[in-house]
């Protein structure tokens, strides 16, 4: 079969791989109509080694069954599924937690051996766990804003639960990508009143203020911060940080108030940031976040998108082919594409 493969950073091909089996009883074979490309994705585009090349990669997408091993029970042959971005076996003491991104027995696409999520089809380990069976078919209108459940959304969703957003609240969101966008819709769907949203790529953040984001900010740095907490009147009791640069770090604790909450989503592309007293210890701030259980949350966001309360989906403005791959890490990271949607 064939699928997308980075081969350093910058290079991204599509080749042929070995054609997915079942290993395991609780395994299912999908096979993949929709993917997405994430800026997460852009990550390893802009670091990755030659030595380490060439690698599955992807970890969104929706499909179809086509084999199931003989333990697995709640999906079938020719349901249409979408898998989190983490599979989980659903039962031990984390998944049970609502925490399926750190279950014992679980793990992330395109890592270790497990199939990549953009290519043509995938071993879904844990299959039970694991996907979701969902009650459209594979060409239904609403297969891009259903796509989102696989991480996008539900990151955005895990940054405002973390965040402690609910009805009143006052939100600051920094980063116009993706993640950065639907947690301002994640936001709103809890009841945020006010909510700023640190961008400054225009086409972006008018999707934001569409997704209910009160104030833009495009300032950065100190300038920034000094707007937001004028805004705010004198610094914002959240703040959800969807980038995952330091620097973006370095704006939440400059823009979150005393006694107030930063929530970190943005896969971190560094091990050291201020912690100590002069930033957050003495400000008595809470420092939350990290990788989203979207396994968790697909059940109560799903009939949202359903029947159309929220439209997610808006955040995909590319769609290429399994060959247009290369070009979409291209146009994203050109930031000519917001995010690219990959249509089987």
């Amino acid at each position: 079969m064939r699928a997308a493969l980075m081969y350093a950073a910058g290079d991204v091909r599509v080749g042929h791989v070995a054609d997915p089996a079942l290993k395991e009883p609780t395994d299912a074979l999908v096979r993949i109509t929709t993917a997405c490309i994430c800026g997460s994705d852009l990550h390893p585009y802009h670091s990755m080694p030659a030595s380490d090349g060439p690698v599955r990669i992807g970890h969104e997408f929706i499909g179809i069954v086509e084999e199931i091993g003989s333990d697995v029970a709640s999906v079938k042959k020719g349901d249409l599924v979408v898998a989190p971005f983490a599979y989980s076996d659903g039962s031990c003491e984390f998944c049970r937690a609502g925490l399926q991104t750190s279950c014992v027995h679980g793990g992330f696409w395109a890592r270790n051996g497990i199939d990549g999520g953009q290519g043509e089809a995938a071993r879904v380990p844990l299959a039970d766990g694991t996907l979701v069976k969902l009650p459209v078919g594979a060409d239904d209108a609403l297969i891009p804003s259903l796509l989102t459940l696989s991480d996008v959304l539900g990151t955005g969703h895990h940054a405002a639960v973390r965040g402690g957003v609910q009805q009143g609240s006052t939100v600051t969101v920094i980063g116009d990508g993706a993640v950065g966008l639907l947690a301002v819709l994640a936001s709103k769907r809890l009841g945020a009143e006010r909510i700023v949203l640190m961008g400054r790529h225009t086409a972006r953040t008018d999707l934001g203020r569409a997704f209910g984001a009160t104030d833009v900010v495009a300032e950065r740095g100190s300038e920034g911060i000094e707007k937001v907490r004028e805004l705010t009147g004198g610094g914002s009791p959240i703040v959800i940080e969807a980038v995952g640069h330091r620097p973006a770090y370095e704006q939440a604790h400059g823009v979150v108030r005393p006694g107030g909450t930063i929530s970190r989503v943005g896969a971190p592309q560094y091990e050291e940031a201020p912690i100590g007293f002069g930033s957050l210890f003495g400000h008595n701030i809470t420092l939350t976040g990290g990788p989203a259980p979207a396994r968790a949350y697909i059940d109560e966001l799903l009939p949202d998108v359903l029947e159309g309360r929220i439209e997610p989906g808006r955040v995909f403005d590319r769609t290429v082919d399994l060959d247009g791959i290369p070009e979409g890490y291209r146009a994203m990271d050109a930031r000519e594409a917001l995010k690219v949607l990959v249509r089987l």
